[in-house]
């Protein structure tokens, strides 16, 4: 048996200015410190250990998890970054105000763009800065590979090797899994899980650091632990 904890980073300053992020690198707010820490502080005083842990290249989940793991005393514990958990990309949209984008587009425009699975916001242009060729973190990837927008199932298409590869058989090989990322990388991931149909997807939101947490049962099937969830809640006093 073995168990896997997803947590999205916490409130990062564009979350609080309200603005499209995708692969944008922004930092967290005291508030998204503080969130992250309190995570910690639950998984710590609650028993709960990792044998591998893995993030995304864009600082708001790397911090979420350091935090998180000095609250824990495991800052120890491997950690494996990949820009394949990184947000979905939001293309042309990166930088701008969800409301301001509203107005001009209509609300039903801009809750595809955000929610839906197979709708993607426009495209960067080939010169645009948000490409982002010349950071090293992707300087190995090949152009077709830097999105220039995504929808989720393109974010789900590119998170799933990583999940076929590496994380699922650390799973199967019995280890406690943590990975710490962003609402649309771990949608996917819960989309894969839960067997969620691409109406259902739309409702599911993920907050700012409130762990999910799944359990691998012996007959190889991942069933998620809400009681769990609902004690970290009733920890915050939600």
């Amino acid at each position: 048996m073995a168990y896997l904890v997803l947590i999205r980073h916490g409130e990062s300053t564009w979350n609080l200015e309200n603005r499209f992020t995708g692969w944008v690198d922004v930092p967290l707010t005291p508030t998204g410190i503080k969130q992250a820490k309190n995570v910690g502080i639950f998984l710590a005083t609650t028993g709960w250990h990792f044998d591998l842990v893995y993030t995304s290249v864009l600082q708001r989940a790397v911090i979420t998890l350091w935090q998180c793991l000095e609250q824990m005393g495991c800052v120890w514990v491997p950690v494996i970054h990949s820009w394949r958990l990184n947000e979905r990309h939001y293309g042309a949209l990166q930088g701008l105000n969800k409301a301001e984008v509203a107005r001009q587009y209509g609300d039903h425009q801009v809750l595809l763009w955000r929610r839906s699975y197979d709708v993607s916001p426009p495209e960067l242009n080939t010169e645009d800065w948000r490409l982002l060729r010349q950071d090293r973190r992707y300087v190995e990837l090949k152009d077709p590979e830097i999105p220039k927008s995504e929808s989720l199932k393109y974010t789900i298409n590119r998170v799933m090797p990583l999940w076929e590869d590496s994380i699922l058989p650390q799973l199967k090989a019995g280890k406690n899994i943590l990975i710490v990322a962003h609402g649309n990388s771990i949608r996917g991931l819960m989309k894969h899980l839960d067997q969620l149909s691409e109406e259902a997807i739309i409702e599911l939101n993920i907050p700012n650091a409130s762990p999910i947490f799944y359990e691998l049962t012996p007959e190889a099937v991942f069933r998620r632990c809400q009681a769990i969830e609902s004690n970290y809640q009733s920890a915050l006093g939600n």
